[in-house]
């Protein structure tokens, strides 16, 4: 599998372009409307055939490039159908998966930071959006954000993964690129070694964050799949 990560430097927002080597076949995870020239170039000199442009969750720091993507590739966007986007292509259920050339992406919910949250797994790697971070986890204060069910999505889902499993997040702030289920599992200071629901609530009511800075106009473009609204 050909795999590459990318980032948007204003928001550490990681994109992660995934392709089958033979048959080109290839899909992105969270793209950025101000990277879509970027991605769509790499995507045309390496000779890949974009299938799929999927969004973890309704992004509110960031707005989506794939509605972009869409009208330059030809690609059918994706995203939880609990985002309630009419827009999207495939309105994605837990346990679907997202197939191109020899590889799969299975369509994990995870819901806690949003409602419409979702990981994909696929060949010992997890992608986990906003949800588990390394050495953390997204906040649960606003669009439907819930501590209990967010304890419940990491615990019960992702760290029931084979503890080797790589966890490539949908942002990392200190420059790190990757993490494992078994160093999460372990250090994330917010849920690992064993932290009881009652702890990470505690945590997580205590972390007083400012409101993302372009959440009023992500939300809405991105229910719009990425086309600002006028």
């Amino acid at each position: 599998m050909f795999f590459t990560q990318l980032i948007d430097q204003e928001t550490s927002t990681y994109t992660y372009l995934l392709a089958d080597e033979q048959s080109l076949e290839a899909v992105i995870i969270d793209s950025v409307y101000e990277n879509a020239d970027r991605d769509s170039l790499l995507i045309h000199e390496m000779g890949l055939k974009l299938k799929y442009i999927i969004d973890t969750h309704l992004h509110a720091d960031h707005i989506t490039g794939s509605g972009e993507l869409r009208k330059r590739t030809g690609a059918k966007t994706a995203i939880s159908q609990l985002a309630n986007v009419p827009c999207v292509d495939w309105p994605l259920k837990n346990g679907d998966e997202i197939k191109f050339g020899h590889f799969s992406l299975k369509a994990i919910e995870t819901p806690g930071h949003t409602n419409s949250c979702m990981s994909f797994y696929t060949e010992g790697m997890i992608f986990t959006g906003d949800v588990l971070l390394i050495n953390g986890c997204g906040r649960t204060d606003f669009q439907q954000g819930d501590s209990q069910k967010m304890y419940e999505s990491i615990t019960q889902k992702i760290f029931t993964l084979p503890i080797d499993t790589k966890v490539y997040p949908g942002h990392d702030y200190k420059g790190l690129t990757y993490s494992t289920v078994a160093r999460e599992k372990k250090y994330n200071p917010r849920i690992g070694d064993g932290k009881s629901l009652n702890e990470f609530q505690k945590i997580m009511s205590e972390l007083k964050l400012t409101p993302p800075k372009k959440i009023d106009t992500a939300v809405p473009a991105n229910k719009n799949c990425g086309n600002q609204l006028l």
